[in-house]
């Protein structure tokens, strides 16, 4: 449920323009690592998973996938899809589809042709991609039951975490949550 507070003007001051604000700008960080972040450490611990994940794959021979194509590599297995398709069952946008798809090509593992029209283009598997996506399916599977270990070493449940802040988000939505502690700071 949002809010129905009115939206600031757009001629009006921006937040945080106060005395207080200019004060702290002299002191302010000057690199993202000296930022605080809560989510900095869940990132790394993506990167380090997706390095794990690359890992795995020079071991296994898998050559030119890079984490991110493998969803994509395993949904084309069915048969050709439009980036825009690819993009939708990936949860990713078209950009960055298209990006993955243009390097997937120049690894060998697809091949595109013009779409239904001029804008689409059709993407499907090389014979080389095709012979990679069994693996990638092992591969999936066994990532989701490495991070549960990883999470029940850890004594967490990540469902549990996550679920909890999605219903934290149901209750009061993260703008709501944001403008709050902005104008809190503002007096």
């Amino acid at each position: 449920m949002t809010s129905s507070r009115p939206r600031q003007p757009p001629d009006a001051a921006p937040a945080g323009t106060g005395a207080r604000s200019q004060q702290a700008q002299t002191s302010r960080p000057r690199r993202i690592a000296d930022l605080p972040s809560a989510w900095r450490p869940l990132r790394d611990l993506q990167r380090r998973i997706d390095e794990g994940i690359a890992e795995v794959y020079a071991v296994l021979g898998v050559e030119g996938v890079r984490p991110r194509f493998s969803a994509a590599l395993m949904f084309l297995e069915s048969g050709p899809l439009s980036i825009r398709e690819l993009a939708e069952r990936c949860e990713v946008t078209h950009s960055a589809m298209s990006q993955s798809v243009a390097a997937m090509r120049d690894a060998g593992l697809v091949r595109s042709e013009p779409g239904s029209d001029a804008r689409s283009r059709l993407v499907s598997l090389t014979e080389h991609g095709r012979q990679l996506v069994p693996r990638l399916w092992d591969e999936w599977y066994a990532t989701e039951r490495a991070v549960e270990e990883v999470a029940e070493e850890a004594g967490v449940s990540l469902r549990d975490v996550t679920g909890r802040m999605a219903a934290a988000l149901d209750r009061e939505p993260f703008a709501d949550r944001l403008l709050r502690r902005m104008r809190a700071t503002d007096g």
